[in-house]
Protein backbone atom coordinates (compact mmCIF):
# COMPACT_ATOMS: atom_id res chain seq x y z
CA UNK A 1 0.00 0.00 0.00
CA UNK A 2 1.89 3.15 -1.12
CA UNK A 3 0.36 6.51 -0.21
CA UNK A 4 0.77 8.92 -2.86
CA UNK A 5 -0.59 12.41 -1.51
CA UNK A 6 -1.28 14.28 1.46
CA UNK A 7 -3.84 16.95 1.04
CA UNK A 8 -4.36 18.44 3.99
CA UNK A 9 -1.12 20.11 5.65
CA UNK A 10 -0.97 23.54 7.55
CA UNK A 11 1.89 26.00 7.77
CA UNK A 12 2.85 29.12 9.63
CA UNK A 13 0.33 31.30 7.27
CA UNK A 14 -2.26 29.81 9.20
CA UNK A 15 -1.54 28.12 12.92
CA UNK A 16 0.99 24.65 11.94
CA UNK A 17 4.41 24.94 12.97
CA UNK A 18 6.51 24.92 9.59
CA UNK A 19 6.61 26.71 6.71
CA UNK A 20 5.67 25.56 3.71
CA UNK A 21 9.44 24.36 2.57
CA UNK A 22 9.67 22.35 5.76
CA UNK A 23 6.14 20.13 4.66
CA UNK A 24 7.64 19.98 1.63
CA UNK A 25 10.91 18.42 2.75
CA UNK A 26 9.02 16.28 5.23
CA UNK A 27 6.63 14.80 2.61
CA UNK A 28 9.83 14.08 0.27
CA UNK A 29 11.46 11.94 3.21
CA UNK A 30 8.50 10.13 3.65
CA UNK A 31 8.58 9.66 -0.27
CA UNK A 32 5.13 10.96 -0.82
CA UNK A 33 4.68 12.25 -4.27
CA UNK A 34 2.45 15.08 -3.76
CA UNK A 35 1.84 17.42 -0.88
CA UNK A 36 -1.08 20.24 -0.39
CA UNK A 37 -0.36 23.38 1.46
CA UNK A 38 -3.61 23.70 2.85
CA UNK A 39 -4.36 26.31 5.21
CA UNK A 40 -7.75 27.42 6.91
CA UNK A 41 -9.66 29.96 5.20
CA UNK A 42 -9.38 33.32 5.70
CA UNK A 43 -12.76 34.00 7.49
CA UNK A 44 -11.39 31.62 10.45
CA UNK A 45 -11.39 34.18 13.58
CA UNK A 46 -8.72 32.72 15.17
CA UNK A 47 -6.06 31.35 13.09
CA UNK A 48 -7.26 31.61 9.31
CA UNK A 49 -4.58 33.20 6.78
CA UNK A 50 -4.48 36.75 6.02
CA UNK A 51 -6.32 37.40 2.75
CA UNK A 52 -3.35 39.54 1.54
CA UNK A 53 -0.69 36.45 2.25
CA UNK A 54 -2.34 34.39 -0.59
CA UNK A 55 -1.05 35.51 -3.54
CA UNK A 56 2.84 35.57 -2.11
CA UNK A 57 1.72 32.15 -0.69
CA UNK A 58 0.89 30.93 -4.36
CA UNK A 59 4.67 32.70 -5.64
CA UNK A 60 6.05 30.57 -3.13
CA UNK A 61 4.89 27.55 -3.99
CA UNK A 62 5.19 28.31 -7.79
CA UNK A 63 9.27 28.89 -6.53
CA UNK A 64 9.08 25.26 -4.94
CA UNK A 65 8.26 23.55 -7.19
CA UNK A 66 10.89 24.49 -9.25
CA UNK A 67 13.60 24.10 -6.61
CA UNK A 68 12.34 20.30 -6.27
CA UNK A 69 11.91 18.27 -9.38
CA UNK A 70 11.19 14.86 -7.37
CA UNK A 71 7.75 15.90 -5.75
CA UNK A 72 4.72 17.83 -6.63
CA UNK A 73 3.55 20.44 -4.52
CA UNK A 74 -0.19 22.04 -4.82
CA UNK A 75 -1.82 24.87 -3.07
CA UNK A 76 -5.51 24.37 -1.63
CA UNK A 77 -7.18 25.74 1.06
CA UNK A 78 -9.37 24.42 3.90
CA UNK A 79 -12.41 26.65 3.57
CA UNK A 80 -14.46 27.32 5.74
CA UNK A 81 -18.46 26.27 5.40
CA UNK A 82 -19.91 29.48 6.73
CA UNK A 83 -23.66 29.06 6.60
CA UNK A 84 -26.23 26.54 5.31
CA UNK A 85 -26.60 28.08 2.14
CA UNK A 86 -23.03 26.65 1.60
CA UNK A 87 -21.14 30.01 0.74
CA UNK A 88 -17.42 29.39 2.02
CA UNK A 89 -14.71 31.58 2.54
CA UNK A 90 -13.04 31.39 -1.43
CA UNK A 91 -14.27 34.31 -3.62
CA UNK A 92 -13.56 34.97 -7.07
CA UNK A 93 -10.46 36.99 -6.39
CA UNK A 94 -8.74 34.40 -4.85
CA UNK A 95 -10.15 31.15 -6.37
CA UNK A 96 -7.45 31.33 -9.44
CA UNK A 97 -4.73 31.17 -6.43
CA UNK A 98 -5.60 27.59 -5.82
CA UNK A 99 -5.58 24.29 -6.98
CA UNK A 100 -7.92 23.00 -5.08
CA UNK A 101 -10.73 23.73 -2.88
CA UNK A 102 -11.69 21.66 0.63
CA UNK A 103 -14.30 22.43 2.83
CA UNK A 104 -15.32 21.85 6.26
CA UNK A 105 -17.11 22.83 9.74
CA UNK A 106 -14.56 24.90 12.60
CA UNK A 107 -16.37 26.88 15.49
CA UNK A 108 -14.19 29.89 14.84
CA UNK A 109 -15.45 30.46 11.38
CA UNK A 110 -17.48 34.20 10.85
CA UNK A 111 -20.80 33.35 9.83
CA UNK A 112 -22.61 34.97 7.35
CA UNK A 113 -25.34 36.03 8.98
CA UNK A 114 -24.13 36.70 13.00
CA UNK A 115 -27.31 35.82 14.60
CA UNK A 116 -28.08 32.73 12.88
CA UNK A 117 -24.84 31.42 12.39
CA UNK A 118 -23.56 32.40 15.98
CA UNK A 119 -26.65 30.22 17.28
CA UNK A 120 -25.69 27.67 15.16
CA UNK A 121 -22.08 27.45 16.40
CA UNK A 122 -23.48 27.55 20.26
CA UNK A 123 -25.61 24.17 19.27
CA UNK A 124 -23.07 22.20 17.63
CA UNK A 125 -20.61 23.69 20.58
CA UNK A 126 -22.92 22.56 23.42
CA UNK A 127 -24.69 19.56 21.73
CA UNK A 128 -28.30 20.77 22.39
CA UNK A 129 -31.24 20.27 19.81
CA UNK A 130 -29.11 17.45 17.86
CA UNK A 131 -31.76 17.02 15.31
CA UNK A 132 -32.04 20.35 14.06
CA UNK A 133 -28.20 21.02 14.41
CA UNK A 134 -27.87 17.81 12.07
CA UNK A 135 -30.53 19.11 9.38
CA UNK A 136 -28.74 22.67 9.16
CA UNK A 137 -25.17 20.98 8.99
CA UNK A 138 -26.20 18.32 6.29
CA UNK A 139 -27.40 21.46 4.02
CA UNK A 140 -24.64 22.98 4.83
CA UNK A 141 -22.35 20.28 3.71
CA UNK A 142 -24.74 19.61 1.06
CA UNK A 143 -25.28 23.10 -0.33
CA UNK A 144 -21.16 23.89 -0.34
CA UNK A 145 -20.71 20.71 -2.79
CA UNK A 146 -23.08 21.80 -4.73
CA UNK A 147 -22.51 25.47 -4.99
CA UNK A 148 -18.85 25.55 -5.09
CA UNK A 149 -16.37 22.49 -6.87
CA UNK A 150 -14.74 21.19 -3.63
CA UNK A 151 -12.27 18.60 -3.91
CA UNK A 152 -12.49 16.89 -0.12
CA UNK A 153 -14.85 17.55 3.06
CA UNK A 154 -12.09 18.01 5.48
CA UNK A 155 -12.95 15.74 9.22
CA UNK A 156 -17.29 15.48 8.24
CA UNK A 157 -19.07 14.97 11.46
CA UNK A 158 -16.18 16.17 13.99
CA UNK A 159 -17.10 19.62 15.67
CA UNK A 160 -21.00 19.42 13.82
CA UNK A 161 -22.65 15.86 13.40
CA UNK A 162 -24.47 15.07 9.49
CA UNK A 163 -26.17 13.17 8.29
CA UNK A 164 -23.67 10.87 6.76
CA UNK A 165 -25.75 9.06 3.97
CA UNK A 166 -27.18 12.19 2.35
CA UNK A 167 -23.72 14.34 2.43
CA UNK A 168 -22.25 10.72 1.02
CA UNK A 169 -25.26 11.13 -1.76
CA UNK A 170 -24.06 14.43 -2.81
CA UNK A 171 -20.52 13.84 -2.56
CA UNK A 172 -20.88 10.58 -5.07
CA UNK A 173 -22.76 13.04 -7.54
CA UNK A 174 -20.38 15.97 -7.33
CA UNK A 175 -17.20 13.66 -7.40
CA UNK A 176 -16.52 15.21 -4.01
CA UNK A 177 -14.03 12.48 -1.32
CA UNK A 178 -14.64 12.55 2.07
CA UNK A 179 -12.09 12.62 4.99
CA UNK A 180 -10.51 10.25 6.68
CA UNK A 181 -8.78 12.51 9.39
CA UNK A 182 -5.65 11.16 11.34
CA UNK A 183 -5.51 13.68 13.98
CA UNK A 184 -9.44 14.27 14.58
CA UNK A 185 -10.89 10.68 14.38
CA UNK A 186 -13.43 11.46 11.79
CA UNK A 187 -14.43 9.56 9.78
CA UNK A 188 -14.91 6.94 12.76
CA UNK A 189 -14.72 3.29 12.25
CA UNK A 190 -18.69 3.16 12.52
CA UNK A 191 -19.44 6.01 10.15
CA UNK A 192 -16.44 4.08 7.49
CA UNK A 193 -18.48 1.10 8.07
CA UNK A 194 -22.32 3.26 7.40
CA UNK A 195 -20.35 4.77 4.14
CA UNK A 196 -18.93 1.35 2.89
CA UNK A 197 -21.44 0.82 -0.03
CA UNK A 198 -22.84 4.05 -0.45
CA UNK A 199 -20.11 4.71 -3.68
CA UNK A 200 -18.40 7.65 -2.47
CA UNK A 201 -14.60 8.18 -2.59
CA UNK A 202 -12.40 8.34 0.79
CA UNK A 203 -9.04 10.75 0.99
CA UNK A 204 -7.12 10.17 3.96
CA UNK A 205 -5.50 13.44 5.49
CA UNK A 206 -3.18 13.90 8.13
CA UNK A 207 -4.23 17.14 9.18
CA UNK A 208 -0.70 18.34 9.99
CA UNK A 209 -0.04 21.74 12.30
CA UNK A 210 3.37 20.20 12.93
CA UNK A 211 5.83 19.27 9.48
CA UNK A 212 6.82 16.02 11.34
CA UNK A 213 3.51 14.75 10.58
CA UNK A 214 3.10 15.48 7.27
CA UNK A 215 2.55 11.76 5.58
CA UNK A 216 0.69 10.23 9.34
CA UNK A 217 -1.85 8.24 8.50
CA UNK A 218 -1.41 5.68 10.84
CA UNK A 219 -4.68 6.33 12.85
CA UNK A 220 -7.05 7.27 9.09
CA UNK A 221 -5.27 3.83 7.67
CA UNK A 222 -6.32 1.58 10.92
CA UNK A 223 -10.01 2.51 10.78
CA UNK A 224 -10.08 2.06 7.16
CA UNK A 225 -9.10 -1.62 7.37
CA UNK A 226 -11.28 -2.38 10.70
CA UNK A 227 -14.17 -0.84 8.92
CA UNK A 228 -13.54 -3.15 6.05
CA UNK A 229 -12.84 -0.14 2.77
CA UNK A 230 -12.06 -0.97 -0.18
CA UNK A 231 -8.94 0.55 -0.68
CA UNK A 232 -9.39 1.27 -4.62
CA UNK A 233 -11.94 4.32 -2.92
CA UNK A 234 -9.13 5.71 -1.60
CA UNK A 235 -8.08 8.40 -3.77
CA UNK A 236 -4.47 8.73 -2.17
CA UNK A 237 -3.82 5.68 -1.81
CA UNK A 238 -2.06 3.33 -4.53
CA UNK A 239 -3.20 0.01 -3.28
CA UNK A 240 -0.29 -1.75 -6.03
Amino acid sequence: MNIIADYHTHTVYSHGKGTIEDNVLEAINKRIKTVGISDHGYKHMSFGIKYKDIKKMREEIDELNEKYSNIDILMGIEANILDDEGNIDVDDNIRQYFDYIMAGYHFGSTPTKLIKGSINHLINFTGICKKSAIEYNTRAVINAMNKNDIFIITHPGAKASVDLLEVAKVAKKTNTALEVNSKHGHLTVDELKLLKNSGVKFALGSDAHDPKDVGNFVSGIKRIKQAGIDISSVINIDGR
